[in-house]
């Protein structure tokens, strides 16, 4: 019985960011054929941040109506929205319509929020159901939530992207004339399956969560809840005291009183060095998620597809391959000096600003036409997500074990920092057009 629940709740876990991992992994197919082109992931960031209306809505609800918010009703209607959402993506992902006199991708747009809504709600729904289970079933959970970026991953892979080849074409000039003028088009060879294929994947990948979540509700609970002693008796105590303070012999209130002028002046200084350190903490905090979440991901497609489709395939697919990987090596080497961290921040942020740079000299970035310059943007992709991924992880560790309300504000902060990025790249690349789009086959650049 135990081997079984561990599978349904690693099961249950995949559904949680399955949908938008999938997206992301799949935008080297998608970029070629909507109207949006190399803008489209700065749009997909910013409706990721829109779609946080879901948590917003249920964590109200919470607060508003505490006890009255039926989550199993709502993880049951929101995987539904989920399978329906993977499955319309099947026939309407391509469809476009004319908006302010241009084609858009309304269809995909919509569809994504729908999906992003899903995913980003299963944050403040799973884990609260999850809960109510023994402990040990948890970290299986979170196994099955890594696991939602890893499989997307390694099946963009094997569907591969498509070789880009260079052909020449005519067009006739004139209609009283035959003057052909041949040019240079770019031709983009088919993958292994097709983008539908992908997407029906999506679906079966968020049917299997469903059934692991109905499975999960009618196992019959006979096993018992754990009932380790997560916090020691001494802990029970000093709360006891707190709520009654004349419990305290006057014996007692005189010792704890010389105590406190004994440490008052290295408690000082300790609370001191605490807060310079939380404030540390959450300032990482803000700045990985904002360069994750929302500054890089706006601008890959613009630092890697002049490369060519295999090194923006390769950068999408192992990066998000690279985040799980990184969260399981957090959870059994685990380092949580703020040095080290801060160093690691550091480096991640390197990798970063290359990417940057390459996005900004688009559509001529460094080494562009070379199987050096292919596999340094692969491998830095890779390692900027690697990285900050861990970062992350162990972060989300130390406050953890601070306070529930630092975990609470963690969130809040990561949150804020991908608004910021997503809202900061938006325009930049939309409206002010700063980072230039090309041609695989007819771009021109200097030698």
């Amino acid at each position: 019985m135990a081997l079984l629940v561990h599978l349904l709740a690693a099961a249950f876990g995949l559904g949680s960011w399955v949908a938008v991992n999938g997206l992301w992994v799949e935008l080297p197919l998608i970029v070629n054929s909507l109207p949006e082109g190399w803008e489209l992931p700065s749009f997909l960031t910013v409706i990721i941040q829109l779609a946080n209306l879901g948590p917003l809505l249920v964590t109200l609800m919470h607060k508003l109506c505490p006890g009255r918010l039926n989550e199993r009703a709502v993880i049951y209607f929101i995987l539904s929205i989920g399978i329906l959402s993977c499955i319309l993506l099947v026939f309407f992902w391509d469809k476009t319509t004319i908006v302010a006199g241009a084609s858009h991708s309304t269809a995909f747009f919509v569809i994504t929020f729908f999906l992003s809504f899903v995913d980003c709600t299963s944050s403040v729904t799973f884990l609260p159901f999850m809960m109510q289970l023994p402990a040990k079933y948890i970290t299986t959970f979170f196994i099955g939530e890594g696991l939602s970026g890893f499989i997307p991953g390694v099946f963009a892979l094997a569907q591969g992207v498509g070789m880009t080849k260079c052909v020449n074409s005519s067009q006739t000039l004139g209609n009283y004339t035959d003057e052909e003028v041949w040019s240079l088009q770019t031709e983009y060879l088919p993958p292994n399956f097709s983008t539908e294929v992908f997407f029906s994947f999506l679906a079966a990948m968020m049917c299997i969560s469903v059934a692991a979540f109905v499975g999960l509700n009618r196992i019959p609970r006979t096993f018992e809840l754990s009932t380790e002693n997560l916090v020691p008796d001494t802990v029970g105590s000093v709360s006891s005291g707190l709520e009654n303070p004349g419990a305290e012999t006057d014996g007692e209130r005189k010792r704890s009183q010389r105590e406190v002028e004994e440490k008052s002046r290295p408690l000082l200084v300790e609370s001191h060095h605490s807060m310079y350190h939380t404030a540390y903490i959450y300032m990482l905090v803000v700045w990985v998620n904002a360069v994750t979440n929302g500054l890089l991901p706006s601008v890959q497609t613009y630092s890697c597809i002049p490369y060519g489709n295999l090194a923006y395939h390769l950068s999408a697919a192992l990066a998000s391959v690279a985040n799980p990987v990184a969260c399981t090596i957090a959870m059994f080497f685990q380092n949580r000096s703020l040095i080290f961290l801060g160093i690691l921040t550091m480096l991640g942020t390197g990798f970063g600003s290359y990417n940057m740079a390459m996005a900004a000299m688009s559509p001529c970035p460094l080494l562009r036409g070379s199987a050096v310059g292919e596999a340094i943007i692969v491998l830095s992709w890779l390692l900027f997500t690697g990285t900050l991924s861990y970062v992350k992880v162990m972060v989300g560790v130390i406050l953890r074990d601070r306070s529930h309300s630092a975990l609470v504000w963690c969130g809040a902060a990561a949150q804020m920092g991908s608004l910021v990025g997503s809202v900061t790249m938006f325009p930049l690349v939309n409206i002010y057009r700063l980072f230039k789009s090309g041609d695989f086959c007819n771009t021109q650049c200097p030698s």
